[in-house]
């Protein structure tokens, strides 16, 4: 989440569609109206590199610099193949996700996936995610309010999606970037504001919790008490539409802690496939649910694996994974070029609407329907 300022220019990018067409042509071809998709729940863990997600554990990042313990790393994410130590690190992603929907941004079988701004740092990758395209005013992490609506604010303001659509995050900026104040979307994120509301012992004890927590990143709230508020906010109901965004993998790798960083990637696995399989178990839910899962920016190679930002190599490139009843298990996909611009459209389509009809500026949605 590195804080960057700088003066924005002009990007001129076109946006690629997938399986190789052109915008233009992917954007008028007419998009679902009939999806059994009801819930859409996008989950981001920041800063989480495609290398790991495709290839497991680095060999050149498991050494003293980066690694307090090496013999124990190695025991744990270690594999002979690729393959292997990929499904280590990412049980769920590989054994679930991969067999049943569909991965993005394998760039070494020519399924790039990258962000379109420039900045290469969150609060501009977050915003292009959530509206489909890159405003160059949004140039620091410390930016105010989001000025443009967001795909959330804009299903919020629809009937069928009001008071349905929530927000959970480490962050605590993400009550900025989706702007909770003007687009009535509830934000639970960072140290602050991380806690549903309620007056209930777990609640109470949860927001205790909170504040009594030694803070390792005055900013950004520990990955485990974020999945107790988002269980808590969720079990009664889940909304029509969710936000979940991770923190820890992007600060963890700015400490220069790789096996923090592969510990938390694995973590956020253990957790995904806890929210996933409780879907599947609840009549309401059961193969009713999409979910996606990104990033919001890449990082650097060797040792710049800790950084990104707009002079980075390597940072512009992410990927993405999407599972759910309209969505062909399709496995690892190539020669499928995404961006994350296309996310917005994407999570509208799911549920029949067409996000680019209210917002011109935005990418096409991806092409992984039925």
């Amino acid at each position: 989440m590195m804080h960057y300022a700088r003066r924005a220019r002009h990007l001129a990018l076109a946006v690629a569609a997938l399986g190789g067409g052109t915008a233009h042509a992917q954007s008028t071809q007419p998009l679902p109206t009939n999806t059994a998709t009801q819930h859409v729940v996008l989950v981001i863990t920041d800063g989480l590199r495609w290398q790991e997600v495709f290839r497991g554990a680095d060999a050149s990042l498991m050494q003293r610099r980066y690694v307090n313990d090496t013999a124990s790393l190695r025991r744990d994410f270690w594999r002979d193949t690729p393959e292997a130590r990929r499904e280590t690190l990412l049980p769920f992603l590989w054994g679930t996700v991969a067999k049943q929907g569909q991965l993005f941004g394998d760039s070494a079988s020519g399924s790039v996936a990258q962000i379109v701004n420039r900045f290469r740092f969150s609060y501009p990758g977050y915003s292009e995610t959530f509206t489909g395209f890159f405003d160059p005013r949004i140039d620091s992490n410390g930016y105010g309010s989001n000025p443009n609506t967001t795909v959330f604010e804009w299903l919020n303001r629809q009937q069928a999606f009001a008071g349905k659509v929530q927000a959970y995050g480490t962050w605590n900026v993400f009550r900025r970037i989706i702007n909770a104040d003007r687009s009535g979307v509830p934000v639970y994120d960072g140290w602050d504001k991380g806690v549903p509301p309620g007056a209930d012992a777990t609640t109470s004890l949860l927001r205790t919790l909170y504040a009594d927590h030694t803070r390792l990143w005055p900013d950004v709230a520990f990955d485990a008490l974020m999945q107790q508020a988002l269980r808590l906010g969720t079990r009664a109901e889940l909304p029509r539409v969710l936000f979940v965004g991770y923190g820890e993998t992007d600060e963890y790798a700015h400490s220069g802690r790789y096996d923090m960083y592969l510990r938390s990637a694995k973590q956020v696995d253990r957790y995904l496939a806890e929210l996933w399989n409780g879907w599947q178990r609840d009549p309401r839910t059961r193969d009713k649910v999409t979910l996606i899962v990104t990033t919001d920016h890449g990082r650097g190679r060797g040792p710049k694996w800790t950084d990104h930002g707009e002079d980075v190599e390597g940072a512009q490139y992410i990927w993405s994974a999407v599972i759910g009843p309209d969505t062909p298990a399709l496995g690892v996909r190539a020669g499928t070029p995404t961006q994350q611009a296309q996310m917005a459209a994407t999570i509208a389509a799911l549920l029949g609407r067409d996000w680019r009809a209210a917002e011109s500026r935005a990418a096409p949605a991806w092409r992984v329907f039925r």
